[in-house]
């Protein structure tokens, strides 16, 4: 099942969570290194303008990469919207977020081609889901791991599990991800925080080894380490 009516709950989880905040918590630096959350909220909604880009084209039948360096700095537009004052980033994220629920509610074929991650245009839903649950995170907003939906949770391990060193897997209850003789045991929230690197894993049972790069794959260009992200 392709997720839009659980991403479109992310989206008003945390629209809502947003609606009080202040242009001085705008300003004010977030959990992500360097970054304040007007850069965060510059990340996902400049995110979601360019999923929203990629899955209207694509309903033209035409193929545009999801970032093209030949017309979008990433980085560059960043910088240059993360001063928004919180009404201006409320107002930038709905529209965005309005204009991808829409593309989406359109699709007639997931499968369809994209010039993204797997190469299907359901890989945008999906990317989505975790860009917004885990940034809201990054936010310090009223949003906490806690409030992970379990699907979600487990669509992140499935996607993740390949942050995992040769030779561990984690496991939660009957379900295991990776493969190997180690095991790191968990609840299925706490595993997904620590390998999406939201939380340190304390808690867990098992050696926590070192976690590889954040996976990417088809066209996206890779975060920088302190800006990992969905």
């Amino acid at each position: 099942m392709i997720p839009t009516a659980a991403v479109a709950e992310a989206h008003r989880r945390l629209h809502h969570a947003l609606d009080g905040l202040t242009d001085e918590q705008v300003r004010a630096p977030s959990p992500l290194p360097g970054w304040t959350r007007g850069h965060v909220l510059a990340h996902v909604t400049d995110a979601g303008r360019a999923l929203a880009d990629l899955v209207e084209k694509a309903l033209l039948g035409v193929l545009v990469p999801l970032y093209d360096p030949k017309t979008h700095d990433r980085d560059g537009i960043i910088e240059a919207t993360a001063g928004r004052t919180a009404d201006e980033h409320r107002r930038a994220l709905l529209r965005h977020s309005v204009r991808l629920e829409d593309a989406w509610a359109r699709v007639t074929d997931w499968d369809q081609h994209v010039d993204y991650r797997d190469g299907k245009l359901s890989s945008t839903v999906f990317a989505r889901w975790r860009e917004v649950w885990i940034h809201a995170v990054d936010l310090d907003a009223g949003i906490g791991v806690a409030d992970w939906p379990e699907d979600f949770c487990e669509h992140a391990l499935d996607f993740l599990a390949d942050r995992l060193p040769a030779g561990v897997a984690v496991r939660a209850g009957d379900h295991r991800w990776g493969s190997g003789d180690a095991e790191v045991t968990g609840s299925v929230r706490d595993l997904a925080a620590w390998l999406s690197g939201r939380a340190d894993g304390t808690g867990l049972a098992g050696d926590r080894p070192g976690l590889g790069p954040w996976p990417v794959s088809g066209a996206r260009k890779p975060p920088s380490p302190a800006r990992r992200g969905p």
